[in-house]
């Protein structure tokens, strides 16, 4: 990161902003809808990927704890009311996290081996493909949701190994917990997975002896909790309307970049 050029700099610090908008309006997608953008600026998944991790654990464990505290209150209202709870208590659906982990971990740790054995510009593909994929099922409005549990199976176990090589297993993973979480458990449910899936790969990343880039956390943070402030509003009017439109937006973005960034890694 010291080698760069100032508009480097200035594309990776909105590029944060970005994420940190995404992350927090969406629950997911912070670095499948950002990863992209920062291998065009600078080809090198591990040099990002330290970043977003540490990112994801600052905001993960930030969003979960304030979900936490605004079901307490809400649920400290209802009892003064007298009234019964209208849905399940609580803003993290354990039961279903933790059957899930169980189908995830292997597969996880595998990925993370991937990631630190495999060429740089093989798992640059794989993530633009990937990412090019969710973003044709952006575009279509029609994203990948399956009631079928063999399928859950393979798209929980596919979601821990993309999330172990790059992060981005995020639309895999909410395509299966958006259909077994309720909706007001889950963005906090994903939160507290994506903590604990970047705990295992931080714990890689120092086991390899990886930078971790911590000296480009001092304004890099800051970029991704401007970015926050904004999600949060758009999380807020997600809650009351579905805005299809802007995934096909995003759909159309992420394509474009993914068709040009797997024509700079594998032809030029």
């Amino acid at each position: 990161m010291e080698h760069l050029l100032w508009w480097q700099y200035a594309l990776i610090g909105a590029i944060f902003i970005w994420s940190g908008f995404v992350r927090s309006g969406l629950g997911f997608g912070g670095a499948v809808l950002a990863l992209p953008f920062l291998l065009l600026v600078k080809n090198d998944p591990l040099l990002f990927l330290p970043i977003i991790s540490i990112h994801l654990l600052v905001f993960s464990s930030w969003i979960a704890w304030q979900g936490s505290r605004a079901t307490k209150q809400q649920a400290q209202l209802t009892a003064e009311r007298g009234e019964a709870p209208q849905e399940a208590q609580g803003n993290i659906a354990w039961g279903y996290l933790k059957k899930a982990l169980g189908i995830m971990i292997v597969p996880k740790l595998i990925g993370v081996f991937g990631l630190l054995t495999l060429p740089g510009n093989i798992v640059t593909g794989v993530i633009f493909v990937i990412v090019a994929v969710f973003a044709v099922s952006y575009i279509l409005n029609k994203p990948f949701y399956t009631n079928n549990k063999f399928l859950d199976t393979i798209f929980l176990m596919l979601g821990g190994y993309v999330s172990g090589t790059s992060l981005i297993g995020a639309p895999l993973i909410v395509s299966v917990f958006a259909t077994k979480v309720p909706r007001h458990q889950l963005r906090d449910t994903l939160f507290v997975l994506w903590f604990i899936l970047v705990m295992i790969k931080m714990a890689s990343f120092l086991i390899a002896d990886i930078d971790l880039q911590l000296i480009h956390q001092l304004w890099l943070l800051p970029c991704a909790l401007l970015g926050h402030v904004f999600g949060q509003k758009l999380h807020e009017r997600i809650q009351k309307a579905e805005t299809p439109v802007f995934f096909q937006f995003v759909g159309w973005a992420l394509l474009i970049v993914c068709g040009f960034g797997l024509y700079s890694t594998f032809m030029l």
